[in-house]
């Protein structure tokens, strides 16, 4: 998408963090914008700091209620007409040894992080697919849905499934001339893990999770917080993303070396075999390297 002015974004997730610095950059951009949150008293907070007037958008959503997703996109158009741009950003973390996840944990963290993106698909790619005017899908994930380490299963879980939903639905509407984009990005500035507490239902409190930051320290002088991007600079590679059609969104560049290890492990795991065609022409439809390729081949973001 090039032509971004006067077109809508609908943001979930958008009261604070990665969300909010993404309606930013938009606004910037000339659109109208429908920011999303659960949280309601953080979310007219962000509607007032974003300062747009008519152009801003807020409404209350919970996104693993699926009746609640039809009743929001309902309100999104007679706001603003259709929408356009979908970012499906609303997120959890939770951080512990996979073994210790209680299923209360299992239930939180893939409702919230990969129910709430099939909802999001679910409800507006039929309405965007309807007006024809083209658009584009950003999906967020984690540079946790591309390698992974101790202590983040359940989170990497739904980050992969995440990775792989954008994959195959950017094949899927590419006729269609609809975008999509994988947003994986490292650590961010943002109130993830403090929110992530706020929308737990008591009904899921039981919990393997350990946290993140001690009580009473200060998650700005963590290192990982103090290094890592604002929530603003990520809003503007998003939006730079939807414009070069990207397949994935990048923010860290030091994951580039744990990147190639896996590539390296993956391709080492390969069976030391001459390849068969005949198994490649009955699998080719499989094998299709096209939708990597054409992010292969575009310049550095």
């Amino acid at each position: 998408m090039q032509d971004l002015d006067g077109k809508t974004a609908f943001i979930t997730g958008a009261a604070s963090g990665i969300g909010l610095g993404m309606g930013r950059a938009f606004l910037g951009a000339g659109m109208k914008v429908v920011i999303a949150d659960v949280r309601e008293v953080p979310l007219k907070a962000a509607a007032k700091s974003l300062d747009a007037g008519d152009r801003v958008h807020a409404l209350v959503l919970d996104v693993t209620d699926r009746a609640a997703w039809t009743r929001a996109a309902d309100e999104a158009e007679r706001a603003f007409g259709p929408t356009h741009l979908l970012c499906s950003n609303a997120g959890v973390n939770i951080i512990g040894p996979t073994q210790d996840a209680t299923y209360e944990d299992w239930e939180f963290c893939l409702g919230v992080n990969l129910g709430g993106a099939i909802n999001a698909v679910r409800t507006f790619t039929p309405r965007i697919l309807a007006h024809g005017e083209g658009g584009h899908i950003v999906i967020t994930a984690s540079v946790s849905g591309l390698f992974t380490g101790a202590a983040t299963g359940v989170y990497a879980t739904s980050k992969y499934a995440l990775v792989g939903l954008a994959e195959s639905l950017r094949a899927d509407l590419k006729p269609h001339g609809i975008g999509v984009s994988a947003l994986c990005p490292g650590p961010v500035q943002s109130e993830l893990f403090e929110s992530t507490s706020v929308v737990r239902p008591q009904a899921l409190a039981h919990s393997g999770a350990i946290a993140v930051v001690a009580p009473g320290q200060a998650r700005e002088r963590s290192p990982i917080f103090a290094t890592a991007p604002t929530a603003d600079e990520t809003g503007r590679r998003v939006l730079n993303g939807v414009r070069r059609n990207d397949l994935y969104i990048m923010t860290h560049p030091e994951i580039r070396g744990v990147l190639d290890a896996r590539a390296r492990a993956l391709a080492a795991a390969l069976p030391d075999e001459p390849i068969d065609p005949v198994r490649v022409a009955a699998t080719q439809n499989l094998l299709n390297e096209a939708l990597y390729q054409e992010q292969i081949a575009k310049p550095a973001p």
